[in-house]
């Protein structure tokens, strides 16, 4: 190997492992002061912007829960999110989450430990008022029931699309290529790294499932407002925490910014 060769190996390699390393822990910025909710803006599905039905979402001790003991007898699908007021680009958000307690009465069967870590999503201020998803791709948050595997993680497409392996995914939700399922009130890390139209999953570290190119969804009731036949692919959006039904807890939420 000559000299030159052995330069430009270095050089890709060093190009290389700085793409796949774990970010450094200095760089990490929380967006969640754990005192209030400054910096979010919260949407229900029904309710005005701004509007907490219930005390929905709630901070004490350093903690963001997500409840829903205030809501009777039927949940009657008021799903909504807490949206972080940024839009974002490129860049790398983490968060520690934990289910706990038992899904809201009413709630459909599946809001059974579920949640979500909504990305690249509309802008909150343009959901109408009974939508009850933003256009956007998500992290789909599972607990298990302690028996069958439940893996988190799976990516899922509300009024878009992505590709998987070089190919259009048609699938509504993807389950991810390593699966993890946790069990009981545990803390788990999720991560979604977005960089350059490239999307990645990662579980306490792992790194689970990756796609990219997200677009709008021209047939989807929401996603066509979107889409743009010349370009729709989407390089930003916002980031969001579901009210899926199901109690959940969030003591971390911090990012890196490329």
């Amino acid at each position: 190997m000559t000299r030159h060769n052995s330069i430009l190996l270095f050089i890709l390699c060093g190009i290389l492992f700085s793409f796949d390393a774990a970010p450094d822990k200095s760089s990490w910025k929380s967006i969640f002061n754990g005192k209030d909710l400054k910096g979010w803006k919260i949407k229900i599905s029904g309710f005005p912007m701004g509007e907490n039905f219930g005390n929905t979402f709630r901070v004490d001790s350093g903690i963001l829960s997500i409840r829903y003991d205030q809501y009777g007898e039927n949940f009657n699908n008021r799903f909504g999110a807490l949206y972080y007021g940024t839009r974002l680009r490129n860049y790398r958000l983490r968060v520690e989450y934990r289910f706990v307690g038992d899904t809201a009465p009413g709630a459909p069967s599946w809001g059974f430990r579920d949640s979500g870590i909504q990305y690249l999503g509309q802008d909150p201020s343009s959901l109408e008022l009974t939508q009850q998803f933003p256009v956007c791709v998500e992290f789909n948050l599972h607990g298990g029931n302690g028996k069958e595997d439940r893996p988190t993680g799976e990516l899922c497409t509300p009024g878009t699309s992505v590709e998987i392996k070089g190919k259009k995914n048609d699938n509504f939700c993807t389950p991810p290529d390593i699966q993890r399922t946790f069990h009981g009130d545990q803390w788990v890390t999720a991560e979604v790294e977005i960089q350059d139209g490239k999307i990645k999953h990662f579980v306490n570290g792992e790194q689970i499932m990756e796609a990219e190119n997200a677009r709008y969804d021209p047939k989807h009731q929401y996603g066509k407002k979107f889409a743009n036949e010349k370009n729709d692919i989407i390089k930003e959006g916002f980031i969001s925490l579901q009210s899926n039904s199901h109690p959940i807890d969030f003591r971390k939420i911090e990012i890196i910014e490329y």
